[in-house]
């Protein structure tokens, strides 16, 4: 039997998982299963709310966390990809993660394969579940990797499990429609607990799982629903009564008070064990923050610089309608990167209205795709890309073609994104 490795550096760790199995993606429960049961985890007796979608995972689960926080529990949230830090995945109380409690929970996950090999995500999603039994918060905040029903998150029985949002995206892996991907997503909710969607009208597939499962089905629109007023401030309702003139959430974009919305539905199926008054749920509103979500921040020679991880059309659409809701007096300069497998052209006809000029990034990663191939695919959809090498190059480039009253947006992959926080 081989002796499980032990490396003092987390870099080490993470190169070794990377190589250890033979697919980046191998959706699946059994293998995740059994390695977590080799490890004698122990089901949280916490509450656990699990959080999958096409989009809007990261803010719901940023906003969940925030209220929950604000309310005085204490808080572990497991999030993916990073940004920058490995460590942003898995935060206790809005801090990340110590290299310490990882390299710990690593070796104790190591120990427990037995012949069976772990993808990265779902050594990462192990990890995660480690750290939280040692920590042992009031609440677990779980967000969904890939899909939802054989995605390695979906080892843990939600309390309450909730789909911000489906759209097309990653079809390669959960089909090539709407109720395809819906129920893919559904596969998250469990017998008799609540399963939150924040969408009016879901696919079909949505509803047909929950009452496949014997789930208890709360939709906005129908179940809990929000109104908007001029000055920013919102009104929500759901069974449990109504709560007027909320301050917006500090999260900025169009989507942000109806994903506020789900994350508050979620957490009002809990009164008993999460309970929150209305101080509390005004602090966390105000206090939510994510990285890259139409992040906009002020640059030097009067440019404003706006990052947006938005990779797919849907959240391409969600970026051009913060532009338009956001206008500024001169041009709207756009710094593009992504990934090989996403609908690159999708995106860009959802944007090409809205950016005045373009500029391609190279996307690093085995799926990164290099600027001169994605200015040939944005050519196919009339938008004409100017090929400038690195993300940290584009930018570069777009900021001295940028003068005083242009924006220029970062946007199309965490891994755009990312680098381009180092620069801002």
């Amino acid at each position: 039997m081989t002796a499980s490795p032990r490396f003092p550096r987390l870099d080490d760790w993470l190169e070794w998982q990377q190589s250890l199995h033979p697919n980046p993606i191998d959706l699946g429960l059994e293998r995740v299963s059994r390695v977590l049961g080799r490890t004698g985890w122990r089901h949280p007796r916490q509450p656990v709310i699990t959080v999958g979608g096409t989009n809007g995972k990261g803010s719901c689960v940023a906003l969940l966390d925030a209220l929950l926080r604000a309310g005085g529990y204490r808080v572990g949230t497991f999030t993916s990809p990073h940004l920058v830090d490995y460590r942003e995945r898995i935060r206790l109380d809005g801090a990340q993660v110590s290299e310490a409690s990882l390299i710990a929970a690593f070796e104790r996950i190591a120990d427990a394969l037995e012949g069976d090999s772990l993808t990265f995500f779902e050594f990462n999603t192990l990890a995660a579940l480690l750290v939280f039994e040692t920590w042992a918060p009031d609440a677990v905040v779980l967000e969904v990797g890939l899909g939802g029903r054989l995605d390695a998150v979906n080892i843990v029985d939600a309390d309450v499990a909730v789909v911000v949002s489906v759209a097309l995206d990653h079809m390669e892996w959960l089909g090539s429609d709407l109720e395809s991907i819906g129920r893919e997503k559904a596969g998250i909710f469990r017998r008799a607990r609540p399963a939150v969607c924040g969408m009016a009208e879901p696919p079909r597939a949505l509803s047909d799982v929950a009452e496949e499962v014997g789930a208890l089905l709360l939709l906005r629109g129908r179940d809990f629903d929000l109104v908007e007023h001029a000055d920013g401030r919102w009104d929500f309702r759901d069974a449990h009564g109504a709560l007027t003139r909320l301050p917006p959430p500090a999260l900025e974009g169009v989507a942000q008070t109806g994903n506020a919305a789900t994350a508050l539905a979620a957490l009002r199926q809990l009164p008993d064990r999460l309970p929150l008054d209305r101080a509390a749920i005004e602090l966390g509103l105000g206090s939510a923050r994510l990285p890259g979500r139409f992040q906009r921040v002020p640059g030097a020679g009067g440019i404003e610089w706006v990052l947006d991880v938005a990779h797919n059309p849907a959240a391409a659409a969600t970026l051009a309608a913060n532009l338009a809701r956001h206008a500024v007096p001169g041009r709207t300069v756009a710094v593009c990167g992504m990934l090989d497998d996403k609908d690159v052209g999708g995106v860009l006809v959802a944007l090409r209205d809205r950016v005045d000029r373009w500029f391609a990034a190279t996307t690093e990663g085995p799926r990164g795709l290099a600027d001169t191939a994605l200015a040939a695919r944005a050519r196919a959809v009339g938008v004409e890309m100017v090929a400038a090498g690195s993300v940290t190059d584009a930018m570069a480039r777009a900021a001295r073609d940028a003068r005083a009253g242009d924006r220029i947006v970062v946007f199309g992959s965490f891994h755009t994104v990312g680098p381009a926080l180092a620069c801002v």
